[in-house]
């Protein structure tokens, strides 16, 4: 039982820094266009380059 004193306020804080991140990514527009990133990754930026 006094684990338990350590292990609630440790997880609370882990939670507080998940949500922290959280909050910091959507304020930073990290999710702005999740469209437009799944087209990107699909084409090829090298084409217009000869190889060789």
């Amino acid at each position: 039982m006094e684990v338990l004193v350590l292990l609630i306020p440790v997880s609370l804080f882990l939670g507080g820094l998940g949500l922290g991140a959280f909050v910091w990514a959507l304020k930073s527009r990290q999710f702005e266009d999740p469209k437009g990133d799944a087209h990107r990754i699909l084409t090829d930026e090298f084409d217009d380059k000869p190889r060789g």
